[in-house]
């Protein structure tokens, strides 16, 4: 559909996957595995494929309570928002609408689930759904074309607007409006665990990226730690440590470590890349974007 075409000249193309628009979303998937302490667990030595199937499956983020996580799904020509529970590995469409719609997140309150459409003219901009996936209402109005969110509080947004470079721009809910606060970000941006802040990867340099946070009620900006060379992805676990792949390797770094430290391959699983990553809210599980 013309939505998707649309929206893979943005989004798509700063995935860093290197496909062009008439390819398509690249074939993904999303992995489960356990998590105790700084060890991953996989029974009887086994991912847990929460997809399993030819096609774009990605952005994944768990549920306040842990137990399903909802994510982007290419089927039928444009995306929708679909909704896998843990326990069943059962997937159900949340969305079903003539747009597409990404990078689902529920929203500080708990009753809705905020996402980026694209609408039928190709305007990128942030979205509510209601758990159902019904009552779609725009959040703001004017700031698009919106790529990635992430949550502060109640009525305090931080976005990835596209552009050349792209921005990261904080919004409040109340106003409609945004502030311009960095140039050139990448487009992981993650609520920091145990405080009202967010974090983004600035590249300050082709070879110079940077995890740093912001205190959206003082403007306060701080660098947390370098990136692995030339990976963008990362999520925090409730601890306040991070997780950061490159390749099949998963790695962790913490406030008291020297570097990233190699936490696991993948790659006697047959994993070749791992991209996107997502935590659930107590730690205990991870959920893996990997190439197909």
């Amino acid at each position: 559909m013309r939505s998707l075409s649309l929206l893979l000249g943005g989004l798509l193309a700063l995935s860093g996957s290197g496909l062009a628009v008439a390819q398509g979303p690249p074939s993904t998937d999303i992995v489960l595995v356990a998590m105790h302490q700084d060890q991953i667990v996989l029974p009887h030595d086994q991912l847990i494929n929460l997809t399993d199937r030819d096609g774009y499956d990605n952005q994944p983020f768990f549920t306040p309570d842990g137990k399903a996580v909802l994510y982007t799904s290419a089927r039928e020509g444009q995306t929708e928002i679909y909704r896998v529970e843990l326990a069943t590995r059962r997937p159900k469409r949340v969305t079903n609408t003539p747009e597409s719609e990404y990078s689902p997140t529920i929203m500080p309150n708990g009753d809705g689930i905020s996402t980026v459409r694209v609408e039928a003219d190709g305007t990128q901009r942030l979205w509510r759904f209601d758990l159902k996936g019904k009552d779609p209402t725009p959040v703001l109005d004017d700031i698009k074309p919106v790529g990635y969110h992430a949550w502060a509080d109640g009525h305090t947004l931080a976005l990835f607007v596209l552009g050349d470079p792209p921005t990261l721009q904080q919004a409040d809910t109340r106003t409609g409006k945004a502030d311009t606060l960095v140039y050139g970000i990448g487009r992981s941006i993650h609520r920091v665990p145990g405080a009202p802040a967010i974090s983004f990867v600035h590249k300050e340099t082709d070879d110079a990226w940077v995890i740093k946070t912001l205190d959206p009620a003082t403007g306060v900006i701080k660098p947390v730690v370098a990136t692995l060379p030339g990976r963008e992805d990362y999520a925090w676990r409730p601890d306040g440590s991070l997780l950061m792949a490159d390749g099949a390797m998963l790695y962790a770094w913490a406030p008291t470590y020297d570097a990233w430290k190699p936490l696991y391959d993948f790659a006697p699983h047959g994993i070749t890349t791992i991209t996107r990553i997502a935590v659930s809210p107590d730690g205990s599980h991870v959920a893996l974007v990997v190439d197909r």
